[in-house]
C-alpha cells in the first residue's frame, strides 16, 4: 500500500508502521500529552491569578475601608479637640461652681485698670433658677466718672457672664467730699454685680426640696 501508513510484512502494531507514521504518531501523542500539560498548567495559572486578583480587591477594600475609618478618625479627632475647646471656653463663661474669689478677683482687677476703688463687696445668697444659678454680690465703689463708665465696659469684656444691676450713682466721697485727691469730680457707684454658673445635679435637689415645701 502506498502512503505513510503501510504495514511492514510479518507485524502488527507500531512496529509495523513505517517511519513517516511512527513521527506522525509521536507527534499527534506528544500535542495530547503538550495540550494536556498545558490545559492543567493554564488552569491552575488561571485559577492562582483568579485568587490573586480577588486577594487585591479584598486587600483593596479592607485599604479603603481603613483609609474611611482613619478620615473618621481625624473627624472626630478635630471633633473633640473642637467641643475641648469649646467646653474650656463654656466653662470660662459659666462656670460648675461659684468661684467667688476668682469672680472678685476679676472685678478688682478690672476696677485696677480703670482707675476707680473697689471700696466694699458682700457677697450675697445665690439662687437657683430653671437653667443656672445666680452668683451675686453688692459692691461700692468709687471713682470719676468716665473710670466709672471704663469699669462697666470692662466688666462687660471679660469671658465670665456679669449682670450690673440696681445701679445708683451719687457724687462725693464716703466722707462727703466732692472731689478725688486729683482735683477731678468724683462719684460713689453702689450695684448688684451677678455672675452666673452651670447648675449641678445637687441644684436640682435642693430646688425640688423647695417646691415640694412651698406646695406643703
Amino acid at each position: 500500500m502506498a502512503g505513510g501508513f503501510s504495514l511492514k510484512g510479518g507485524g502488527g502494531g507500531l512496529e509495523s508502521l513505517a517511519i513517516g507514521g511512527k513521527v506522525l504518531v509521536a507527534v499527534v501523542f506528544g500535542a495530547i500529552v503538550f495540550g494536556g500539560y498545558y490545559m492543567v498548567l493554564f488552569t491552575e495559572v488561571e485559577n492562582q491569578i483568579k485568587f490573586e486578583s480577588a486577594q487585591i480587591a479584598t486587600k483593596s477594600r479592607e485599604l479603603g475601608s481603613a483609609k474611611a475609618a482613619q478620615r473618621q478618625y481625624n473627624r472626630d479627632l478635630a471633633e473633640k479637640a473642637r467641643r475641648e475647646q469649646l467646653a474650656v471656653k463654656q466653662r470660662k463663661i459659666l462656670p460648675d461652681s461659684a468661684e467667688t474669689p476668682a469672680f472678685l478677683s476679676t472685678l478688682q482687677t478690672v476696677a485696677t485698670v480703670s482707675g476707680i476703688r473697689l471700696t466694699s463687696w458682700t457677697p450675697l445668697d445665690g439662687k437657683v433658677e430653671e437653667f443656672y444659678a445666680k452668683v451675686p454680690m453688692q459692691l461700692k465703689l468709687r471713682g470719676r466718672f468716665h473710670q466709672v463708665v471704663k469699669f462697666f465696659h470692662g466688666v462687660g469684656q471679660v469671658d465670665r457672664i456679669i449682670n450690673m444691676q440696681n445701679i445708683t450713682v451719687t457724687t462725693g466721697g464716703d466722707d462727703g467730699s466732692k472731689t478725688s485727691t486729683s482735683g477731678a469730680p468724683e462719684v460713689l457707684v453702689e450695684c448688684l454685680a451677678t455672675a452666673f454658673r452651670a447648675l449641678k445635679s445637687s441644684d436640682g435637689k435642693r430646688k425640688g426640696k423647695k417646691k415640694k415645701k412651698a406646695a406643703h
